[in-house]
């Protein structure tokens, strides 16, 4: 897929690029980031620079990883990257994201993660979008609810994490969740709302 910005009222979420290894490397500095994300531990100015100038656009070229730079549109400062990575299972997509520590509690990643959804649900033709975290990692949790994620439950062993595996939490949005229709048609099982 030829790599796309969206907009938001706030932000802008743009492809990765080179010139985004340095704010990238400093942001990931953080040790929230790297305790709670799969980033590399410690974070060096290599792996930002695989990451903004390969990896990312890469997976845009390849249909596999659509990141974002997800940025201030006043400014251009870096907030953090949400990711939607694609699945094995048809029109299902998962979601990451990290926020920079001087940009968290203002609700910018929850804007761009709606934002992400609906281009996922009408763009890609996702009929499932799956966030997963490990398990404690409550902001990132937050984010997801504030979104519009319905919790699905836990899930033991999900996640390897330098070296050790460990329990997520797990949840989805629908397009109907957000008012729009699937690609294919939905029967939630006796009992289960097809939307919250």
């Amino acid at each position: 897929m030829e790599p796309l910005t969206l907009t938001t009222e706030r932000l802008l979420l743009r492809p990765f690029g080179p010139q985004d290894a340095e704010d990238t490397q400093a942001a990931c500095q953080d040790p929230g980031i790297q305790r709670w994300t799969v980033v590399p531990s410690p974070y060096t100015r290599a792996d930002a620079e695989l990451f903004t100038g390969t990896l990312s656009p890469r997976g845009w070229a390849d249909d596999t990883m659509y990141n974002f730079a997800v940025v201030l549109r006043e400014g251009g400062a870096l907030v953090g990257a949400l990711g939607v990575n694609s699945r094995v299972l048809t029109g299902t997509y998962e979601v990451g994201f990290w926020t920079a520590r001087e940009h968290r509690g203002r609700g910018y990643i929850t804007e761009a993660l709606r934002e992400a959804a609906r281009w996922s649900f009408t763009d890609l033709a996702a009929d499932r979008l799956e966030w997963r975290a490990e398990v404690g990692n409550v902001p990132s949790r937050a984010v997801a609810l504030k979104a519009g994620f319905r919790m699905e439950g836990d899930q033991r062993s999900a996640l390897l994490n330098k070296g050790t595996r460990r329990d997520t939490w797990v949840g989805a949005l629908i397009p109907a969740d957000l008012g729009l229709a699937g690609t294919h048609p939905y029967l939630p099982a006796p009992g289960v709302s097809a939307t919250p």
